[in-house]
């Protein structure tokens, strides 16, 4: 597809921009626009609102928006523990940043608000502070507090340096809890380049003090003290203002990047870390090209490609240990570093030059192939993502963007490249996984709670991509483009954070999945197929017609309205569940695994959809909803 290479980050910067500054909206506005793009691609999620607290304004303490993010929650080795972390987010958009004096007042701030020591503070923000010192006072080892900078470009060295000095202050008032981090619109861009599409004179080098010797002209092999890779993780986090950047050609980096440690390599580390390198595998380190003298090697654009669950853990056991702050000297530290000093990881180190890509994805692949990772876990490093970008570009004339920032890069592009492809559509790939398994394997409730499940290595994952029909059909470029078309009529019906009913605002996951019952419902009654092939390719042809989806999206709309409507016959505050196993919580109901999955668990709602099946083949002026759709699927069938 597009080669954003070409694309230099002014042009990138503009594009980026265009979301956040139309309709002319207020400054307050503009900057909450602002910030909440930014850390929603760079947590690369697209539900972070589901607990998300504006703050800004007098007495916010600092804080413009805070973003809880609960780490992943479905993972598959059960002696994993994932952290969680509130990112207080400051948005420094335009005027609103003016370079080291804004990161020192507003970090001051922020650190003085955490530390009590702030009373004038508006409603949310006295809210959000109740529930931050909760949280600091039953805080796990994983758990972090991180002060985020949202800017355009990234920091100056002198602006790096005040985060340094502010990082300090912060530990030392608040504990290793805290943490600063520096997020910009550059950020974003520098994540989507390619390592082979950077000047040579550009390349970020950061430097390793390691023992490795040569084994071959594009490798060195041997191991890297601990501290000393820490200190080269301190390094590139200074440099590049974006650690999870590092593991960006790792199949596990979004599993692994913000939490998910391992709880043996933990205590090995906490209490013998001279043995580290006995029991660990290991660590890859991919580059572009690297100089070797006696003790060190300078990296020019590493990649972790195996290892991220190693390193990782060594970061946050070395940042708690060593960044808490305090001017005194203490005894088991001190201790602790000259064991820790003695322990090492095993390290390769492996240049890819211009071989670029190829190579690169075939070293992630194998190096990785230790670890019980199936072939579909490699959709983001092989082809069939891309694959699926190409056919339904081709098709459909839909841009799917893999990676998020990939449109803004590609409407860059379409300004500044006359022969580019000119989309006016496009979704996100984990956005349409998501919208898939909601609707078409009825996950409604996990599709709303949580988003591992959904990526690469996920449970909801695996059925979707290993999904194949009985005629042998693997999923593939209709049923992303049918959940596209769903996604979008879903937009229309208004479901979703500040939709204008209630009963909409967080229903869009339940709408998606009533909505493809709903229209199984209707192929069955006409004595059509219900595969999953077969309800996405006819999906399509019905949400093509404007009367046969209004059809559908009314029915559909009715259920989920009705449901949540007080009084009703059948409503989800008369569900046994909601009552006796949720206590009432609305929030944590929908949220069930089980939701909408069989008359035993919700009966309610399975009553009110059953009804809704059945008012669908009523005839109103000659022809019912049921005769309208499947016309819309029977018309363009014979057409084609």
């Amino acid at each position: 597809m597009s080669d954003f290479t070409t694309i230099d980050f002014e042009d990138f910067r503009k594009s980026w921009l265009e979301e956040v500054q139309s309709g002319n909206p207020s400054t307050v506005e503009l900057g909450r626009r602002f910030a909440l793009k930014l850390v929603t691609q760079w947590l690369d999620s697209s539900d972070i609102s589901a607990d998300l607290i504006y703050c800004d304004g007098s007495g916010d303490g600092g804080i413009d928006v805070a973003v809880l993010d609960t780490g992943p929650d479905e993972v598959t080795d059960d002696t994993a523990v994932s952290g969680h972390t509130w990112y207080l987010v400051q948005s420094k958009y335009g005027a609103a940043f003016a370079g080291t004096s804004t990161l020192l007042q507003e970090g001051q701030k922020v650190i003085e608000t955490l530390d009590g020591r702030r009373p004038r503070l508006n409603s949310l923000a006295e809210g959000l502070l109740e529930r931050l010192n909760n949280f600091r006072n039953g805080a796990g080892p994983s758990d972090k507090i991180v002060l985020v900078y949202a800017t355009e470009r990234l920091l100056h060295d002198d602006e790096k340096r005040v985060l340094t000095d502010l990082r300090a202050m912060g530990t030392s008032r608040l504990g290793a809890i805290f943490d600063i981090e520096a997020i910009s619109v550059e950020t974003i861009h520098a994540r989507l380049q390619e390592v082979e599409a950077a000047n040579s004179a550009k390349r970020l080098t950061v430097e390793l003090n390691a023992q490795l010797v040569s084994s071959g002209p594009d490798l060195l092999v041997g191991s890297v003290g601990l501290s000393n890779l820490y200190e080269f993780l301190k390094s590139y986090r200074n440099e590049t203002g974006d650690l999870d950047r590092i593991y960006e050609k790792n199949v596990r980096r979004f599993l692994g990047g913000r939490g998910k440690v391992n709880k043996a390599m933990q205590a090995t580390l906490r209490d013998a870390p001279e043995r580290f390198g006995l029991y660990n595998n290991g660590i890859t380190i991919v580059v572009h090209e690297y100089e070797q003298s006696e003790n060190n090697v300078k990296l020019a654009e590493p990649y972790i490609v195996n290892g991220c669950q190693t390193t990782r853990t060594i970061w946050e056991v070395f940042h708690n240990r060593l960044s808490a702050g305090g001017t005194g000297v203490n005894p088991e530290t001190e201790a602790w570093k000259l064991r820790a000093a003695q322990g090492a990881v095993v390290a390769k180190v492996v240049k890819v030059g211009d071989s670029g890509e190829a190579l690169l994805q075939a070293i992630t692949r194998y190096t990785n192939s230790q670890n019980a990772i199936r072939e579909k876990d490699f959709l983001a490093l092989t082809s069939d993502f891309k694959t699926w970008q190409t056919e339904l570009a081709r098709d459909y004339n839909l841009y799917l963007e893999i990676q998020r920032g990939g449109w803004d890069s590609q409407k860059a592009l379409q300004n500044t490249t006359r022969d580019a492809h000119q989309f006016t559509k496009h979704a996100n790939a984990a956005d349409l996984i998501k919208v898939y398994g909601a609707g078409w394997l009825s996950e409604a409730g996990i599709a709303f709670g949580k988003n591992p499940p959904f990526l690469p290595d996920g449970s909801v994952f695996k059925r979707i991509v290993n999904d194949v029909d009985s005629d042998g059909t693997p999923f593939g470029a209709i049923d992303l483009y049918a959940a596209y078309l769903l996604q979008e009529a879903t937009a229309s019906m208004g479901f979703g954070r500040g939709a204008a009913k209630q009963s909409r605002r967080q229903t869009r996951f339940l709408f998606l999945m009533v909505a493809v019952d709903l229209f199984r419902d209707v192929l069955s009654r006409a004595g059509k197929a219900t595969d999953h092939r077969t309800i996405s390719a006819s999906l399509v042809k019905a949400l093509k017609d404007d009367t046969a989806k209004q059809a559908l999206l009314d029915q559909a709309a009715e259920v989920i309205d009705g449901y949540f409507t007080q009084g009703s016959d059948d409503n989800v505050f008369t569900e046994p569940a909601y009552l006796n196993s949720f206590n009432s919580d609305l929030n944590a109901f929908l949220k069930w695994e089980k939701l909408g999955k069989s008359d035993g668990d919700t009966p309610r709602l399975k009553s009110a959809m059953a009804i809704n099946k059945a008012v669908m083949g009523r005839s109103i002026g000659g022809s019912s909803a049921r005769d309208i759709i499947m016309s819309a699927v029977d018309l363009e069938t014979a057409q084609n």
